[in-house]
Parts: C-alpha cells; sequence; structure tokens
C-alpha cells in the first residue's frame, strides 16, 4: 500500500477515558502515529472540503462533535474486526487536488479490503470515489440517496449537484448501473428524468420508499459503493439550515445505513453535505447513529451472493405467456433474499451461454408469476446489449 498518510493531518489526543463496551476503547485513532491497517476493517475519515457547493460555507472544518458522540456509543461482542479512525484529509490548494487525495485513498484502502466511511464536504466528492474505483478496472454499480439526481451538466465543471455525467463521460467508464434513493420529483428536471430513463438507471423515489422501505434494498444490494446526502434528510430531524422540509426520518435513514452495510457487495460509503459546526448537536447524534448502524451491519453481512456453486440457492423458473426467455430467480436459503439472472444478449461466436445476476425482491417474482415482465430484468438486457 502506497503511504496514505501523507494526504492526512492526525487528530488531537483523546484523553476521554472509555468504558470497555464503548466504541472509544476498540477503535484505532490516527493520533500522531498512522495505524496499520488489517484486511477486513472499516475506517472512518473526514473531508472538510465543500468547494463544490457555493451554499455552504468552507469555514465549516469540524468532525468534533461527531467524534464525541460516535465514540460513546456502544460496540458489539460479534464486532470481530478493526475499525479505524484515520483523521481529516487534508484540503488541496485547488478542488481537484483534494479530490485526488479521496481518489487515492479510496483505491488503497478498498484493494486492501478496508471499507472506507468518508464523512464530509461536498457531494462532488462522489465523483473522486467513482475516480478511485476506475482504477481497479472493473465495472461497478453506484447508488445515491438523495433527493435530486445530480446529473448536471459535463459543459460546466464538477459540482456538488452535477456529477453524475462526469462519470458517465469517464473513458473507460467502468459505470454499468446507478440508483437513486430518496428522489423528490419537485427537483427533478424533465430532461434528467428523461435522461435517466435513456440509460435504463433505477429511482425509487421518496414516496415508493415511504410506502415500503423494502424497496430499496435491492438497489443498496447491488450496488459498489454507497452515497448520501445528508440534506436528503429532513429538516426536522437534523435542524440544520441547508436541508430540505421533506425527506428521510432519523429511523429510516439508519434503516438504510443498516440495509447498506449487511450488502456483502458494497465496499464503501461516502456521507456528503454535513454541516459541522458548534450547533449541529441534533446532526451529530443522527450522524453518529448512522455510522453505527452501517457498521452494525456490517458485522452481520450473509455472503451468500449468488457465486459459483449455488447449491445454497432455490432456483425458481418462471415461463410467461408470450415471452421466448424463462424468467429464473434464486433465492438464497441463508437470508431468503432473491435474485434474478438475466441473460447476456447472444454474439457470433459466442461459446459459453453467459448470465448477469441481480438482486431483486419477492415482488419481482410475484410480477412473473402474474405474466408481467419485471422492470428490473428489461432494464438490465437493454444495458448488456
Amino acid at each position: 500500500m502506497s503511504d496514505i498518510a501523507l494526504f492526512f493531518s492526525s487528530l488531537e489526543t483523546h484523553d476521554t477515558e472509555f468504558a470497555t463496551d464503548q466504541l472509544g476503547a476498540i477503535v484505532e485513532r490516527n493520533e500522531g502515529s498512522f495505524p496499520e491497517l488489517k484486511a477486513g476493517g472499516v475506517a472512518i475519515l473526514f473531508v472538510p472540503e465543500y468547494r463544490g457547493n457555493n451554499s455552504i460555507s468552507s469555514s465549516f472544518q469540524s468532525l468534533d462533535g461527531f467524534r464525541i458522540k460516535f465514540y460513546q456509543l456502544s460496540s458489539h461482542s460479534d464486532w470481530k474486526f478493526p475499525i479505524y479512525d484515520l483523521g481529516n484529509i487534508i484540503p488541496g490548494k485547488e478542488l481537484k487536488d483534494t479530490h485526488f487525495a479521496v481518489e487515492q485513498v479510496v483505491f488503497e484502502l478498498v484493494k486492501k479490503r478496508v471499507i472506507p466511511i468518508i464523512i464530509g464536504g461536498s457531494q462532488d466528492l462522489t465523483f473522486a470515489m467513482y475516480k478511485g474505483y476506475s482504477r481497479l478496472e472493473q465495472t461497478i454499480n453506484t447508488c445515491a440517496v438523495d433527493y435530486k439526481l445530480d446529473l448536471g451538466d459535463v459543459e460546466k465543471d464538477i459540482h456538488s449537484e452535477g456529477y453524475l455525467s462526469h462519470m458517465l463521460l469517464q473513458r473507460p467508464c467502468y459505470l454499468f448501473n446507478h440508483a437513486n434513493i430518496g428522489l423528490q420529483i419537485p427537483y427533478a428536471g424533465i430532461k434528467d428524468l428523461e435522461l435517466f430513463e435513456r440509460l435504463y438507471f433505477d429511482a425509487c423515489r421518496l414516496g415508493e420508499f415511504n410506502a415500503d422501505f423494502k424497496r430499496a434494498e435491492p438497489h443498496l444490494r447491488n450496488s459498489d459503493f454507497l452515497t448520501i446526502d445528508f440534506n436528503s434528510i429532513k429538516a426536522s430531524e437534523t435542524q440544520t439550515k441547508y436541508a430540505q422540509p421533506n425527506g428521510f426520518y432519523a429511523e429510516q435513514i439508519c434503516q438504510i445505513a443498516k440495509y447498506a452495510g449487511i450488502s456483502d457487495k458494497l465496499t464503501s460509503i461516502g456521507i456528503f453535505n454535513h454541516i459541522g459546526t458548534i450547533d449541529s448537536n441534533t446532526a451529530d447524534f443522527l450522524l453518529a447513529e448512522l455510522v453505527w448502524y452501517f457498521i452494525d451491519g456490517f458485522s452481520q453481512r450473509k455472503a451468500d451472493f449468488p457465486v459459483g456453486s449455488k447449491s445454497q440457492y432455490t432456483r425458481h423458473i418462471v415461463a410467461m405467456d408470450d415471452f421466448e426467455e424463462e424468467i429464473v430467480f434464486y433465492k438464497s436459503n441463508k437470508s431468503d433474499r432473491w435474485w434474478l439472472e438475466v441473460p447476456y444478449p447472444h454474439q457470433e461466436g459466442m461459446k459459453y451461454e453467459r448470465h448477469h445476476l441481480i438482486p431483486c425482491d419477492y415482488e419481482d417474482y410475484e410480477k412473473a408469476m402474474s405474466n408481467e415482465l419485471p422492470d428490473l430484468w428489461w432494464k438490465t438486457y437493454q444495458k448488456l446489449i
């Protein structure tokens, strides 16, 4: 691993004494010496970079409130993995310099099999996370918990509400799918919605989530990394002036974090547009709980993503009227979670039949049983063409 410690400022020494069952007693902190990272752990880091969001003052630079509250939370006996607090990434002279630092850190941590929990800064840091993954040279899926789509204009610089189009234009492009959870239609332009549909990306609107919170779970299970816009949480829950009147309740955002942590595929999470101020007590408490639930979910991973042998899965085949393909589902015997099999389009010279497995839910199976082709199957097939 390259020396990513160069990108960080160390934390002030913590004199507080913690009980043995509190996180403060087990978190390995960057206090003068950078922790020796071991595979299988999680690493918290703060990026005080807000230049990508002109509506937020760059004077907000502190995560001390979150850290104090997070360290006081309880650890669990089944958390058999290291938890690190790497400190704060030092902002570069220019925004692109900070992006490079985040890119390098994400690349090195993911390659080391340490899950970065990135707290910051403006939402454009999602692009830096993506650049880190692109260096791994493998196709990825991303997911954003956000009240906007954040597509943006490729003719303009990357910013907090316009980064996704820049990810799509990267060559080579490794982005296979993007999902949005929590979209509020009043904040979505017609052209952006149309482009989202043409790209066969997924969206779980806020109203759909409120009707059934399980609608978001397959999107989280299908993603390599997740980003959360802290402003997608109701203003009444965070008591910050940048949040919206509508959005997720505190328990809902923690539920999403728990599902994300459980996902075997997900290898990093970014929580952006959190504003660390002296009066952000409620927001800091919620952020601490959100990170706690993600780590708790991580401790409960089932390792049941169906790769290799499928002996631990029940195979369900659905034959539909007037549709040539059989629709194949797999249900995990460990967790009762569902997957949908989508065939690659046949190409000349293709020697073996290949399939793409995507997470789904029981509702998709019910649709197929009712002779209705699941949208997820069709969207995925179109992207494979």
